[in-house]
Order: structure tokens, then C-alpha cells, then sequence
């Protein structure tokens, strides 16, 4: 059962990252008729999406911990340290990136670094995902 549960975080929270930011928001600035439009609701979306990413990452190490066997600690402790990262490029994005980009505080600046923590969240969750649905688990 933890193993479901692991494997659902993991689906939700890489699809909620990849819906996001890869369809929805572009989406926004193709086809809303101003940028500042668009840029507020994506930066609601991109809330959401780490409060969603929060969600997963604490049931990911929730079911992560109980289920860690002596012959997979390895690999369980190269998934929790994956969870772990992902977690924190979402934080860290949510209370640090976030607020400096609403202030309109140097702008390129914190649009680049949040978009380069995005991915980097983005490919810890391909990975956990990825680890979690192999056969041999």
C-alpha cells in the first residue's frame, strides 16, 4: 500500500509540474491579451503548484520511510535525498524566488532562477517517479 502511494505522489506531483509549467502557463502568455495579465496568474498557478509539490514530497517521505527494506536502503535513500531536493526548489521558490518577483525586484534575475529551480524540481520528481515505477519494486 505505501508503494501506491509513493508511485500516485510521485505521478501527481511530476504531471501537476509538467501541466503547469509546460502547457498552462505558456498557454497564458500565447493567448491572454496582456503580459501582466498573464504573469498574475500564472504566478497563482505556479503557488499552487508548491503547495501541490509540498503535499506530494511530505506523503513521498512519509511512505518512502515505512517502507524501506535493509536490501533497498540505497536506493530508498537516493529517492528520499531526490524528494528531499524537489522539496526544496519548491520552498524555496514558493517563500524566496516567489515574493522578489512580485516586488519586481530585479526581474530577469529572479525569473531565471526560479525557472532554472522549477526544472531542477521538475527533473527530481521525473526521477522519483521513474525510480518508483520500476518492475522490480
Amino acid at each position: 500500500m505505501a508503494h501506491r502511494l509513493a508511485l500516485f505522489a510521485a505521478a501527481l506531483w511530476w504531471g501537476s509540474l509538467t501541466a503547469i509549467g509546460f502547457m498552462a502557463v505558456p498557454l497564458l502568455f500565447t493567448h491572454l491579451p496582456m503580459p501582466a495579465l498573464a504573469g498574475n496568474v500564472a504566478g497563482r498557478l505556479f503557488s499552487a503548484e508548491a503547495w501541490m509539490a509540498m503535499g506530494c514530497g511530505v506523503a513521498l517521505l512519509l511512505a518512502l520511510k515505512s517502507k524501506t527494506a535493509p536490501g533497498h536502503a540505497l536506493s530508498a535513500k537516493t529517492t528520499i535525498i531526490l524528494v528531499a531536493l524537489g522539496l526544496l526548489m519548491a520552498l524555496l521558490g514558493e517563500f524566496a524566488v516567489a515574493p522578489r518577483i512580485v516586488a519586481r525586484d530585479n526581474l530577469r534575475l529572479w525569473h531565471s532562477v526560479g525557472t532554472v529551480m522549477y526544472v531542477v524540481q521538475w527533473l527530481c520528481a521525473a526521477a522519483v517517479l521513474w525510480r518508483l515505477g520500476r518492475p522490480d519494486r
